[in-house]
């Protein structure tokens, strides 16, 4: 941990947030810049009308492939060392990938790494194939697995009856594992977008039109080419842009995982709420502290910590969402900063995502707790009341149980004693007689097994 870091994800959290380091720091991408440098000149030379770049050995070819396979952090220390000359972090990649060169076989192709290529060439391809990456190894896993725990709680609870709470009081009964249930089904929906997204990239040079390239082989079919290019690494080709990739598939991106983040905010803060009711206890670690002065303390702390990244990271997507896709004119430099923090974001995203994990681990529903709360609360069968009583045409059925329930709790006794007073047919009214809040739960049960599965 470095404590004098400015940010706690490289921080306090720099153990949790270490897996994306090597998709997400500057030092990768640095990494990502060498590999699409060296993907391009080795495209080059594999075309025969581009002749000032000869066919490369397989040895050569695999010089050119360790530049970035075997890309350490002396590497990027003599990158940055280049830069603090040049001024420019594209340039020192490139200048780098020469300096290697010129020491071997390629000496004499050296001087067209990066040609005919403008710096967003490099780099849009580069923050394409970052984000990918960590999205499909670290951040994706690590939200398929949270939807999988919750998956399984909600099947071990699916049939536990459980007070609703609508406008925080109390309400028809659920079940525990329906209400889990809902949450995995909406993260799963939105993890569905995010594994689905295209990731663009261009490589049209200066201004997008392919001036230079033109220039110096006016018979290559260059969009075709650079089409190809794009696809081999992976990505969807952007066929017509300015000087720069304008990052609408980053916002659409961003988009996804704020939702994502939203949807497990809520679920964080009814996860909060029903450990307050003591719906849930929380194994206790008797090496932890839970407050500096009250001993009994366990706060479900997990749970208020995943709040604040989920919202942190949201507020950092919403940024970038709204700038990236606006640059004047065929471009400016404010992406260039912006995108530096895109990892960010999703850094934020993925300690909340081992934050609620860690939290759930802790969890136990306290099935007792729960039982109590419903049997307090019979006033809530007084919407199947009012129900069967219009079905068989009865006046003033919900004025009736209104006055009766509103406001105040009933218990068995007086729900009974109503509903004997009903000219009801007798199966209806042995049914509401026989009627209790751990029965009225409708097909929650089954419906959330119907979801998600059994298993």
């Amino acid at each position: 941990m470095n404590l004098r870091a400015i940010s706690p994800v490289d921080g306090r959290y720099a153990a949790k947030s270490a897996p994306l380091r090597d998709y997400l720091s500057e030092w990768a991408l640095m990494k990502y810049r060498v590999l699409v440098e060296a993907r391009w000149l080795a495209a080059l030379s594999a075309r025969a009308d581009i002749q000032h770049v000869r066919a490369f050995t397989p040895a050569e070819q695999d010089l050119l492939d360790s530049l970035s396979c075997e890309f350490d952090d002396a590497a990027a220390a003599r990158v940055k060392a280049i830069e603090a000359e040049t001024k420019h972090d594209v340039k020192a990649v490139e200048y780098f990938i020469r300096e290697r060169l010129l020491a071997t076989s390629l000496s004499d192709v050296a001087e067209s790494v990066h040609f005919a290529c403008t710096s967003d060439d490099i780099n849009n391809l580069a923050y394409a194939m970052m984000i990918r990456d960590a999205a499909h190894t670290i951040w994706q896993p690590q939200a398929r697995a949270l939807i999988e725990t919750l998956e399984t709680l909600a099947r071990a609870t699916a049939d536990l009856p459980m007070l609703a709470r609508t406008h925080g009081q109390p309400a028809t009964p659920t079940t525990l594992g329906k209400e889990i249930a809902v949450f995995s089904l909406r993260l799963r929906r939105q993890l569905d977008s995010i594994e689905a997204q295209e990731y663009l990239g261009k490589f049209n040079g200066a201004v997008g039109a392919f001036n230079a390239h033109q220039a110096a082989y006016p018979d290559v079919d260059w969009p075709a080419f650079a089409r190809q290019f794009v696809e081999g690494l992976g990505l969807t080709y952007n066929p017509l842009t300015t000087q720069i990739e304008p990052h609408d598939y980053l916002a659409e991106l961003a988009h996804s995982f704020m939702r994502c983040n939203t949807i497990l905010l809520g679920f964080c803060r009814d996860m909060w709420a029903y450990i307050s009711l003591g719906y849930f206890r929380q194994r206790v670690n008797a090496n932890e502290v839970g407050s500096s002065t009250m001993p009994h303390k366990v706060n479900p702390i997990d749970f208020e910590n995943a709040e604040a990244n989920l919202g942190l990271s949201s507020a950092a997507f919403a940024q970038l969402a709204d700038k990236l896709p606006v640059s004047r004119l065929q471009r400016d430099l404010s992406d260039s900063s912006a995108m530096r923090n895109y990892g960010v974001a999703i850094a934020h995203s993925y300690l909340a995502l081992q934050s609620v994990a860690r939290g759930l681990a802790k969890l136990e529903a306290d099935r007792a707790a729960i039982a109590h709360d419903l049997d307090g609360a019979w006033e809530v069968l007084a919407e199947a009341a009012q129900t069967i009583m219009r079905k068989h045409h009865i006046p003033g059925a919900y004025e009736a149980l209104k006055a009766m329930t509103r406001g105040k709790r009933i218990g068995p006794d007086d729900f009974r004693e109503f509903i004997g007073s009903l000219d009801l047919p007798p199966a209806d009214k042995e049914m509401l007689m026989q009627l209790t809040p751990r029965q009225y739960t409708g097909r929650a049960a089954q419906m959330t097994i119907d979801e998600i599965g059994n298993g």
